[in-house]
């Protein structure tokens, strides 16, 4: 079968000859034609197998056969993804495909200043890509109108589910029109996006051209046993030795990401580390580098990684094996994309055994275990593991469209009112219970065991109290710890490792 084959539009087809493609993929054979139809799809498939294209070349297709749509400024077609980069590789496909074409989209994400976007938006656009939290954050700003929508993608959906993203994805469709074309794509396919699809597709197509969670054919998979303590060492040697050229590494947290790309640094290895703390700009430049070969070894956390899209990237290293099974095979997808080959190693410590007999019983197969070999001992700076940096508060972000501040974190601290009462006096007028009190209903001071002297709580810049409340004891100023947060435990979708600055960041 040839894309000719497919209904395209002329226009469209002369973009996807340019680009070195004949022959679509399964996955886009089976789902454009039902696209082009009208109808809702749920189509799943494993990285590397032209997912984008598979609903990008229909979506602009239809745009264009709509000739209702005006001049309206308002976008007519919505895919959401979770990821940054992903966002910014599903816009430059589409404005490929879409180069002969009278078509504008746009994208739209958050660590970056949303007032480019505002402009972007005011100027119109007929698709729109967009990651979830700042796509929230344009419509409460009444910067963004999504009632003209006609179909909405949900990309990667299995990532949304892992990271909390389903209560911001339901917002998301209240927004919407009722009556649109709903399009649900993931790598893997587990009975989690059976339940999410049956929520707002009707009677869709369903495509699926693998096996769930089955990894890519051309992947080579293996595996070292080595201590935690050596695995860096390892690392080198596997490079240096091999002379590896382009490698991805993928760590569990940012910190570990940044540690492990001095390290590799410090032993003349060209390194470059990408996660959410980094800005969007220091992220995009480290991708560039990477593609450029001006850097071997790009460390990576799974959630940053989701959207790289690398040609022909021959090696995968699994520093640190996921804590998710289904993640093992999101990253092994970064190789062997597009029918390319490519190898996938990772490096298990004892602790990791458990993880590992996951990923096994996942794959349903077991990863070939390969001998360690001798590796020198090279000079790395060692820096304890603080493990996962803190997270971030749900609230905007700074540079996210917010004040940075939602929440009362953050912001400045309330000046005293006057001198702070004795334990166990009734406050005066003007002045404060202290630390670890509260009132009683009559209005008394009811004591728990203040700080003592050198104990007393501080905030520190981000707002949190550093100090403990002793067991038992009631807050303060209403129920309030200085600087405290009132919202309670944080739920799935606001912890840290995510993407989006001011929702997640990855």
């Amino acid at each position: 079968m040839l894309f000719s084959d497919l209904g395209l539009l002329p226009e469209l087809l002369r973009a996807v000859q340019e680009k070195g493609y004949s022959a679509p993929t399964p996955i886009q054979a089976g789902t454009i034609p039902a696209i082009l139809a009208g109808r809702d799809v749920l189509a799943g498939a494993q990285t590397g197998t032209g997912k984008t294209a598979a609903f990008v070349l229909p979506i602009l297709q239809r745009l264009t056969q709509d000739a209702a749509h005006g001049t309206h400024p308002a976008p007519r077609a919505l895919v959401l993804t979770p990821t940054r980069e992903l966002a910014a590789q599903i816009a430059d496909n589409a404005t490929g495909y879409g180069h002969y074409l009278k078509l504008r989209s746009a994208v739209v994400f958050g660590g970056v200043g949303i007032n480019p976007q505002i402009d972007q938006l005011r100027r119109g656009c007929d698709l729109l890509i967009a990651t979830p939290g700042r796509l929230l954050d344009l419509s409460e700003q009444g910067a963004l109108n999504l009632s003209r929508i006609s179909c909405f993608v949900l990309d990667e959906a299995d990532r949304m589910l892992d990271m909390g993203f389903i209560p911001a994805i339901r917002r998301v469709l209240k927004l919407l029109p009722a009556k649109r074309q709903n399009l649900m794509f993931s790598a893997t396919y587990a009975e989690d996006i059976r339940s999410l699809a049956q929520r707002f597709l009707h009677d869709p197509v369903n495509v699926e051209v693998t096996s769930r969670n089955a990894t890519a054919e051309r992947v080579t998979q293996s595996l070292y046993r080595v201590p935690k303590e050596s695995k860096r060492h390892l690392l080198a040697h596997l490079i240096n030795e091999g002379n590896w050229q382009q490698v991805l590494v993928f760590t569990r947290t940012k910190h570990g990401a940044n540690r492990l790309a001095k390290q590799l640094e410090s032993a003349g290895i060209n390194s470059a580390a990408i996660h959410g703390n980094k800005s969007q700009a220091a992220r995009v430049r480290a991708l560039a580098d990477f593609k450029g070969l001006r850097v071997t070894a790009l460390v990576a956390t799974e959630v940053a990684a989701r959207g790289l899209d690398i040609k022909e990237l021959p090696h995968v290293v699994n520093y640190e094996l996921p804590n998710v099974p289904e993640d093992y095979v999101h990253r092994i997808g970064r190789t062997a994309r597009a029918g390319a080959s490519g190898a996938a190693v990772s490096l298990v410590s004892p602790d990791e055994e458990p993880l590992l007999r996951d990923i096994e019983r996942l794959l349903k197969s077991p990863i070939q275990a390969t001998a360690l070999p001798q590796f020198p001992i090279l000079n790395m700076p060692v820096e304890p593991d603080r493990g996962p940096p803190r997270e971030m508060h749900r609230g905007r972000a700074a540079g996210n469209g917010g004040n940075g501040n939602r929440g009362g974190r953050g912001g400045p601290r309330r000046p005293q009112q006057g001198p702070r009462p004795q334990q166990g006096q009734r406050p005066q007028q003007g002045q404060r219970p202290q630390q670890g009190q509260g009132r009683t209903p009559d209005g008394a001071v009811r004591t728990g065991g203040a700080p003592q002297d050198g104990q007393r709580h501080s905030a520190h810049r981000h707002g949190e109290s550093q100090g403990s409340r002793p067991a038992g004891a009631p807050r303060g100023d209403g129920g309030r710890s200085l600087g405290g947060d009132r919202r309670g435990p944080r739920t799935q979708g606001e912890r840290g490792g995510g993407t989006d600055g001011g929702w997640r960041r990855a």
